[in-house]
């Protein structure tokens, strides 16, 4: 059976019809056309999915998308505003904090939950808030001092 689900998605308000007992990532990729979301394990246990919902992580293979009606979705396609990339996306590329990229946009949304919960977070906060989120190239030195950089960089624009 198909249920009508709207959330926001990015900014924008979306429509969709959704089978019952969807997986918000399926959602997302197939019937809302958001290609950013990747899967990984589809078990909530590798972080590649992470999307933020109403500004929290989670794992979008183990969230039920009819549970998002009236919710906020944001994605690593939400993260570029015009022209100009997030501060985390331009940390990751002057870091060389994406090898393969595939764990990029989880990592990224993990990160921005956690600098727009704390915009100075210390090394071992970082740690944490990435903690959910696997990566099998880069050994994750890359991907944490990409984040205390664009956290940084957030410091400088507030000045």
């Amino acid at each position: 059976m198909r249920t009508p689900v709207q959330f926001s998605l990015n900014g924008e308000e979306v429509a969709a019809f959704v089978e019952g007992g969807a997986n918000l990532l399926d959602a997302l990729r197939e019937t809302v056309g958001d290609l950013t979301v990747k899967g990984g394990c589809w078990q909530g246990t590798c972080g590649t999915c992470t999307v933020l919902i109403d500004g929290a992580p989670r794992l979008a293979c183990i969230t039920l998308a009819e549970t998002c009606a009236g919710r906020s979705i944001e994605t690593v396609a939400g993260l570029r505003r015009g022209p100009d990339l997030h501060p985390l996306q331009t940390a990751f590329i002057e870091h060389f904090a994406a090898q393969c990229g595939y764990c990029t946009p989880g990592m990224l949304m993990a990160a921005k939950a956690l600098l727009d919960r704390k915009p100075s977070p210390t090394r071992e906060e970082v740690v944490e808030a990435i903690g959910g989120n696997i990566c099998r190239c880069t050994g994750y030195e890359p991907i944490i001092e990409a984040i205390l950089a664009a956290s940084r960089a957030g410091d400088r624009r507030s000045a």
